[in-house]
């Protein structure tokens, strides 16, 4: 993830008030908040794009042999990004274990694959397939000087106006755009004869 110059600002501000907590203008506060929602459309769309990855993994997968280099680059892919090897993927391997990438990725997956049945058999926390949904950032409003300030009694929200409706309901489409008139057909003349 790259941040440009005015998130990194943002960020320094922020990191700033962490280690020595006061009061946010309101502009750094809206520039945090506009950070923190950036962040979570990225992560959001970061396992979108990983889902999509998989899928197409088990696409090229299903459509073997036929698709084996790039079956082969997608798991490349795919296991460069944290995937944990299934049991379909070492099967496909193991019919494809003539060609040499295919046999260098097999034994690279079976040594994923033991580690991840030995992590969830000592019960250690594995990768999921899908990133664990981030929690909003709750802290920014003030740091530890927003729990020395006292709260101020809460406002009831205003009542909601109902929106006014037209005085009269909107044309119809046939209203707007008459129908077009076929033309005529031209008036023969007979030759007098």
């Amino acid at each position: 993830m790259a941040f440009s110059a005015d998130e990194l600002r943002v960020l320094r501000r922020a990191l700033a008030n962490a280690l020595h907590p006061a009061p946010l203008p309101d502009d750094d506060l809206q520039d945090c908040l506009r950070l923190a929602g950036s962040v979570d459309e990225v992560a959001g769309e970061a396992g979108r794009l990983r889902a999509f990855l998989l899928a197409d993994l088990v696409r090229y997968r299903d459509s073997l042999p036929g698709s084996t280099t790039g079956y082969l680059e997608l798991l490349q892919d795919a296991l460069a990004a944290g995937y944990d090897p299934r049991p379909e993927d070492l099967a496909a391997l193991r019919l494809q274990r003539g060609r040499p990438v295919a046999a260098a990725l097999l034994e690279r997956c079976q040594v994923l694959a033991e580690r991840s049945v030995r992590a969830r058999l000592a019960g250690r926390a594995v990768l999921a397939t899908t990133p664990a949904p981030r929690s909003r950032l709750l802290a920014l409003p003030g740091g530890r000087a927003a729990a020395a300030e006292p709260e101020r009694p809460k406002t009831p929200p205003a009542p909601v106006r109902p929106v006014p409706q037209p005085e009269r309901p909107a044309p119809k489409p046939s209203e707007v755009f008459p129908p077009r008139r076929r033309p005529a057909p031209p008036a023969q003349q007979r030759a007098a004869g």
